[in-house]
């Protein structure tokens, strides 16, 4: 999958991305520790990166991870991440994840691209429901989800758990179609 506006393009993450995955990560882990611990703890290194994105393969082969990456076509970096992930295919629902680096918040970038993934989405593979989850204090994937017509269904208390230990609740985001 390719999808490109203005001079972005989204693609599925591939095994042959792994230093530019490592670099967007590493150049954003202070603001992603919180909520990407997950990514992060796969990602320590560029060879830890490598390994990861290999493993990703995988994943994608049998549909139980979707992930995508933006990147700037005039520089070939990566500039943002959008990932699909829980996918249940017996509803069939699944739950975005998403982030933009820091020089690139605030222009519409990751709400032009989690709008363009869900269209990829329901055009191949027909969700009848996404969602998104987010700690109430992150106002940026807020907007990004009611941007692209989530509504507020509830908040689970104490549903995660931050890399520091922090135990949060957590805003569900959820879109029908």
């Amino acid at each position: 999958m390719h999808i490109t506006f203005r001079h972005f393009n989204i693609q599925a993450l591939n095994p042959e991305d792994g230093e530019r995955f490592f670099n967007l990560i590493d150049s954003n882990r202070n603001r992603l520790e919180d909520f990407f611990a997950g990514t992060l703890s796969q990602t320590k290194t560029l060879d830890d990166t490598m390994s990861y994105c290999r493993e990703i393969g995988q994943k994608q082969q049998e549909k139980s991870y979707l992930p995508f990456a933006i990147k700037n076509l005039k520089t070939e970096a990566f500039i943002g991440f959008v990932d699909v992930k829980n996918i249940d295919w017996g509803i069939p629902k699944a739950e975005l994840g998403y982030f933009i680096d820091k020089n690139y918040e605030g222009q519409g970038v990751i709400s032009k691209s989690v709008e363009l993934v869900i269209e990829y989405l329901l055009e191949t593979y027909a969700f009848k429901k996404l969602l998104c989850r987010s700690s109430s204090r992150n106002m940026g994937s807020i907007a990004v989800a009611k941007k692209n017509g989530f509504i507020l269904e509830g908040t689970i208390r104490r549903d995660y758990k931050t890399t520091s230990g922090e135990l949060v609740d957590l805003d569900y985001y959820g879109r029908i179609f």
